[in-house]
């Protein structure tokens, strides 16, 4: 069990996800529109140099970060992208 910390420690490396936004120019609705993705980030690096419990600690508290990163930029994305999805509807319908 004590050679399973280390490996996790290692798996997890405090790597979590950010929404990034890219800009692009529709020519059909001739407006500029922005999209939202998610893209890995590392938040830091944990060596893996705590025992028992302690180490125990710390991973369940990077993957809480992980997985929190997770949930709320993925649904900023979502927001972020269906939101731009009705304004274009609305910009464009008049162009169709």
């Amino acid at each position: 069990m004590r050679r399973l910390f280390p490996l996790l420690a290692l798996l997890v490396t405090g790597c979590i996800v950010v929404p990034q936004t890219q800009t692009y120019y529709d020519a059909e609705c001739q407006t500029e529109t922005r999209h939202m993705t998610l893209v890995p980030a590392q938040l830091g690096y944990f060596g893996g140099s705590c025992y028992g419990r302690d180490c125990a600690y710390a991973l369940v508290a990077i993957g809480a970060v992980a997985a929190a990163s997770a949930v709320v930029s993925g649904s900023i994305v979502v927001v972020h992208n269906t939101v731009t999805w009705v304004e274009k509807q609305g910009k464009c319908t008049g162009l169709l």
